[in-house]
């Protein structure tokens, strides 16, 4: 294998560990920012960095549309294209061209789709996603696969499944293995727990660096997400890291962790900032709201965000009443901090062997919520 996971120590069903990479080392549990256009939206990369965040996430789909993997290459690579230094694990645009559904041709050997950008017609296969990402230099690359929609047949819940299987072994089989350097399987089979463990046995034979858990946050809520976990993630090789796609809010991440889940991605917390709406440890806050207009408290007394130690809830109110771009890159900048910050204290917390009682302590304050000052 061309990546090195070492567990340091676990609680339940959770674990700490550590990925070595040729672009450094990703601290586990691991939350990655999304940087799918390579960048992550509003944020310079130091910036990305200064968070806490080990490793970014770069799409294959999206880069493969514009500027191109070709021209990325002949740049330099993803890299040092955007400036960060760190690893870069890239989803292969099996999720976006699920999307597509009514503008995609899927076939054994491909899927042909109409771009989103101008409707030029492209085609990807398993062995072109691999390639793609090779010529981007992804620290982390993801095999192609159908990612399942829900809900879903049994019957093409598993035509579905075995199509990807059959995509992860001719992914493997394309993929050039390199020191530091690693391929990650996707688990499928939607909600039934059948498919999902006749899934990993196939990904497991084949042999892969890492195992992602696909096929889940595409509208089944939390509760069935996290039955699927609890049927899925202990059939995953143990020695491996495992990577829940696409997930999520704290919440779910904080679920999945206790399950036994390492790496985690999502839009939730750059999206979501754009909108006003802030993640602390009291819960969400949503910044528009009246309330904040004359309020000088930071937005998480409890953070050490740049953000929270400079700014106050009327200044941030101010900048999205005011329709002024520093307000989402701020709010930006404050989400992918506290989701830093949530990381960290889960690290610690399963090092500890206080897993249990770090997230009641997590949940009870969620609950409690954001309360505003007493007011004479």
């Amino acid at each position: 294998m061309t990546l090195q996971f070492t567990i340091h120590a676990t609680d339940g069903g959770a674990r700490s560990g550590e990925i070595a990479t040729a672009h450094g080392v990703i601290r586990t549990p691991a939350f990655m920012p999304v940087g799918t256009a390579a960048t992550v939206k509003g944020m310079h990369p130091e910036a990305v960095a200064a968070t806490g965040a080990d490793i970014i996430l770069g799409n294959t789909y999206h880069l493969m549309l514009r500027p191109g993997a070709e021209r990325i290459a002949r740049l330099g690579g993803l890299h040092q294209f955007m400036h960060w230094n760190r690893p870069i694990l890239t989803d292969s645009g099996g999720f976006q061209v699920m999307s597509l559904a009514a503008l995609r041709t899927l076939t054994e050997a491909s899927v042909t789709f109409k771009s989103h950008i101008d409707g030029t017609m492209w085609e990807l296969s398993p062995e072109r996603a691999i390639e793609i990402q090779h010529l981007l230099g992804s620290t982390i690359t993801m095999v192609l696969d159908e990612c399942t929609p829900y809900p879903v047949s049994a019957d093409q819940a598993e035509r579905s499944m075995q199509l990807s299987m059959r995509w992860a072994a001719r992914s493997k089989a394309a993929f050039v293995p390199r020191a530091g350097y690693g391929l990650f399987g996707i688990v499928q089979g939607s909600t039934i727990a059948k498919l999902r463990q006749e899934s990993v046995a196939a990904l497991t034979e084949i042999g892969f660096d890492g195992y992602a858990i696909g096929g889940l946050a595409v509208g089944e809520g939390q509760a069935e997400m996290f039955r699927v976990l609890d049927f899925t993630v202990p059939a995953m090789p143990a020695d491996k890291p495992r990577y829940l796609m696409g997930v999520g809010k704290p919440e779910d991440i904080v679920g999945a962790v206790l399950r036994g889940v390492d790496m985690f991605d999502c839009v939730i917390p750059t999206r979501s900032a754009r909108f006003g709406r802030a993640y602390t440890s009291m819960g969400e806050i949503n910044i528009r709201n009246a309330r904040h207009a004359d309020d000088p408290r930071p937005l998480d007394e409890h953070s050490t965000s740049p953000v929270c130690r400079n700014y106050s809830r009327a200044y941030l109110h101010h900048l999205f009443k005011a329709d002024e771009m520093l307000g989402p890159m701020l709010l930006t900048l404050h989400n992918l901090h506290y989701y830093q910050e949530l990381m960290a204290g889960l690290r610690a917390a399963i090092s500890e062997r206080c897993l249990e009682a770090h997230v009641a302590g997590l949940k009870a304050a969620w609950q409690k919520g954001d309360i505003a000052p007493l007011t004479s």
